[in-house]
């Protein structure tokens, strides 16, 4: 079984103008269970998250503007969608998703976040559509728990982890990884303990090239008890926010050699889909829906 927890948008839906290519919320469940990747068992639906674990990450003045939508305008227009109870519930939930998700991972080794890898959410502001970092919180929250002591957090997004970056800053108990796009977005980069800045263009082979070589590197050299994996698909040379050249084929080892080295090492992750803008919906669909195939292929 693979722990995957689900947000169904009618519940909370996205604001007018952002249904694609967010629909991949809905639609990539339905594929994983059409084709057998998925069980209905594997999925779960969470709850608001407790605010006590938001604001172990988050400060009470940011999340309390959110809950009274009193975010002034700039603050708002910072995080690209129009304010609404509706969407600071919907983050709530995605939070909760991840934070369940990394307990159900240390059990199962593997759990997903149909949504989330809100990765430019900072301690005090959201920006880029994220309002809530949910890897950045959950990562917290085992911490706080005693149930990881040094944690790994991975992000192949396109674009950098600059929220997460400026969160654990000065926190040596998370070390924070971040290969992306050189000239996408953020322009004003944070500085992640480890950043890899990657040229436009730049092809599978060089990609994996470099992943390849760096995850059972940073295994070895920092040991983690725990692993956040950012498994964003706006690597693909049809991203329409991405500017690098990966193919399906491209992104679909690069989830192999993360989850391969996680089980050699026997280190449970959790997963968070992040960015897939690509202008054809069947291909974001194929793309997430790889990283599913993969980890089941591992480890099951």
């Amino acid at each position: 079984m693979i722990p995957i927890a689900y947000h169904p948008i009618y519940k909370h839906p996205l604001p007018d103008g952002h249904r694609f290519p967010m629909q991949k919320y809905e639609l990539l469940p339905q594929q994983l269970l059409h084709e057998g990747t998925a069980e209905h068992s594997y999925f779960f639906e969470p709850d608001s998250i407790d605010l006590s674990f938001v604001t172990r990450v988050h400060t009470e003045k940011y999340l309390n503007d959110l809950l009274q939508l009193t975010l002034d305008a700039k603050a708002a227009r910072k995080i690209g969608f129009p304010l609404s109870a509706e969407l600071v519930e919907r983050e709530l939930r995605i939070a909760n998703g991840t934070l369940i998700g990394c307990k159900k991972a240390l059990e199962h080794k593997v759990a997903f976040n149909i949504a989330g890898g809100t990765h430019h959410a900072f301690t005090g502001h959201g920006e880029a559509f994220c309002l809530l970092n949910d890897q950045a919180i959950a990562a917290q929250y085992l911490l706080d728990y005693q149930l990881a002591t040094k944690i790994l957090i991975l992000d192949l997004d396109v674009h950098q982890g600059n929220g997460t970056a400026e969160i654990f800053r000065n926190n040596t108990n998370v070390y924070t990884v971040s290969v992306h796009g050189k000239t996408n977005y953020p322009f004003k980069k944070e500085v992640s303990d480890l950043d890899i800045a990657l040229d436009d263009g730049t092809t599978d082979s060089a990609f994996i090239s470099i992943i390849d070589d760096l995850i059972p590197e940073l295994i070895e050299q920092i040991k983690p008890d725990f692993i956040f994996y950012l498994a964003g698909v706006d690597i693909l040379e049809s991203d329409k926010l991405g500017k690098l050249s990966c193919t399906l084929e491209g992104s679909k080892k690069r989830d192999e050699i993360v989850f391969k080295n996680c089980k050699k090492y026997s280190i449970p992750v959790q997963v968070s889909m992040g960015g897939g803008y690509s202008e054809s919906i069947k291909t974001i669909i194929d793309a997430h829906a790889n990283t599913f195939r993969v980890a089941k292929n591992i480890f099951t």
